[in-house]
């Protein structure tokens, strides 16, 4: 099986600024994915495009990046634009994947879910 998750900034936002940036995050991975290995993404698609929803700090989410980054695996970390509640460039959202899940789990297992 295979999993997308998406890691949101554990700081103060409505949510439906979080919803939009867990979803910048998750679409952002996927065309990513989409260009660089499209048989994996057919597989995650048909599958049920498995996502989990996860919290840590920014300083947590960065070497959860570079964790990330030196598997292989696709990640997108969001910026927010500051055009409504949060101050411009503040990273909000990383999601990782997809991938299988055992690799997503070595990366997220210990985090608690949003």
């Amino acid at each position: 099986m295979h999993k997308m998750a998406i890691i949101v900034n554990d700081i103060p936002m409505s949510a439906g600024k979080m919803a939009a940036q867990v979803a910048h995050a998750a679409v952002e991975c996927t065309l990513k994915t989409q260009k660089k290995n499209p048989s994996l993404l057919k597989k995650w698609l048909d599958e049920g495009q498995k996502k989990v929803v996860l919290k840590a700090y920014i300083d947590d989410i960065e070497s959860l990046k570079k964790k990330a980054d030196s598997m292989g695996l696709c990640t997108s970390l969001i910026h927010d634009a500051g055009l409504t509640e949060l101050e411009p460039g503040t990273p909000t959202a990383l999601a990782i994947g997809p991938a299988e899940e055992s690799k997503i789990d070595k990366i997220t297992g210990q985090l608690p879910l949003k």
